[in-house]
């Protein structure tokens, strides 16, 4: 953008840009394409999204978190009323899966915010 032109933009509040899902730098909706998919670039600002790196980091965090949750209520369940194994597979396995999906599109806006906010990117050795 030209000098004269140049706009400045307000930083949305992280976890309310991560819910929503908006742009890390202008707070413009449309950061997402699709369900999990990032768009190109913001609509308003122009930040081009695909610079991020975010990977498979957020489905690793929500499976170990989500998993450890769920196997700790599993066995607490187990351990109280002992229902059969048929039927602990029936309530957690849905559960353990939507909860995975369902809060992956958080976690990866949230991940690609906290690369924005703190200037992550690839680090570089330098010959001595």
């Amino acid at each position: 953008m030209p000098p004269e032109r140049a706009e400045t933009f307000v930083a949305p509040d992280p976890v309310a840009a991560a819910v929503k899902g908006l742009c890390p730098r202008c707070g413009a909706p449309g950061l997402f394409r699709g369900w999990l998919d990032f768009a190109a670039k913001c609509p308003r600002c122009g930040l081009d999204y695909s610079a991020f790196n975010v990977g498979d980091g957020p489905a690793a965090i929500l499976t170990l978190v989500l998993g450890a949750l769920i196997v700790g209520l599993a066995i607490t369940i187990q351990l109280a009323w002992g229902p059969p194994i048929w039927l602990q597979l029936i309530i957690w396995l849905p559960i353990t899966v939507f909860g995975v999906v369902g809060s992956l599109r958080v976690a990866k806006a949230a991940l690609l915010g906290a690369e924005y906010r703190n200037a992550a990117h690839e680090g570089r050795i330098t010959p001595p």
